[in-house]
């Protein structure tokens, strides 16, 4: 029953947003709520089902298009996700899937539009129809930066929605006695074998072409949301247990909304100090 109902309330979010329907972006965001609760609330395999329903739900009624993106976005993560959380106890590895996930999309469409001239032309392509849509002028350089780190983006606002909903899902859970137990985001800590892989990435960054690198770029960056994520979590360690520790996280999180740009290199930082300095916090190996 609770598989039945996370797939046809994730259904009904994803289609509102395909429909173009009002409301239809903040609802396409939400939905992976229905499917973490399912899962948290009665185990893996409810969410594996529910997962499954879903994508068969919106096959039928939406077609290819919108299954593909169902299934990118939310119906193959969130069961991957919650069976590395569930079967671990721990948010390590978990937070490690929300940088290798997006990369493995990336790399996988770039192979195969490899034939059609690679991802830089589609994502240049996609980019030029957003901006008239708009009623923005295409000008070369604009379009150029926003082709580099568009798909590093899309990669970290999913990451965004699916730890958002994730926590939301929980909370929702837990304050109706139904969630079995709960993990401490503040201790999150990355696996050990992560910490090499933005430093390959780097390197095959520096190594690409100026003209070709944004699939390098993007790879680079989504390796990094993970840290940026271990930084938050970093800021949640030291605020708790302080006087008017709300307010400040409220703050916080206003601040890196205005800010992102200035802050995110800043909880990368921080992040990575957790990783590789900060020798009380705990191991998720």
């Amino acid at each position: 029953m609770a598989a039945a109902a996370a797939a046809l309330a994730a259904t009904v979010c994803a289609m509102w947003a395909f429909r173009g329907l009002p409301g239809g972006t903040m609802l396409f965001w939400l939905t992976p709520f229905p499917l973490f609760a399912a899962g948290l609330g009665f185990g893996l395999g409810s969410v594996v089902v529910g997962a499954v329903l879903a994508a068969v739900l919106v096959a039928l009624v939406g077609g290819g298009v919108p299954l593909l993106v169902f299934l990118l976005l939310f119906g193959l993560p969130v069961p991957m996700l919650l069976a590395a959380a569930l079967r671990s106890g721990r948010l390590g590895l978990p937070l490690a899937l929300l940088g290798l996930w997006p990369v493995s999309v990336l790399l996988g469409a770039a192979l195969f539009l490899a034939d059609d001239g690679g991802l830089e032309p589609a994502m240049r392509r996609a980019v030029e129809i957003a901006l008239a849509r708009l009623g923005l002028p295409a000008q070369e350089m604009l379009v150029a930066e926003l082709v580099r780190v568009k798909a590093a983006a899309i990669g970290f606002w999913a990451d965004i929605a699916l730890l958002a909903n994730a926590a939301g899902a929980e909370r929702f859970l837990a304050r109706r006695g139904l969630l079995p137990a709960r993990t401490a985001w503040s201790a999150v800590r990355l696996p050990g074998w992560y910490l090499p892989l933005p430093a390959v990435a780097a390197g095959l960054f520096l190594a690409a072409p100026e003209d070709g690198d944004a699939v390098a770029l993007s790879a680079l960056l989504l390796l990094l949301v993970p840290f940026f994520l271990q930084g938050c979590a970093g800021v949640h360690a030291r605020l708790k247990g302080r006087r008017g520790a709300a307010a400040m996280l409220a703050g916080f999180y206003l601040l890196m909304l205005l800010f992102l740009n200035i802050m995110g290199p800043g909880l990368v930082g921080l992040g990575l100090y957790d990783q590789i300095w900060r020798r009380q916090a705990p191991r998720n190996s």
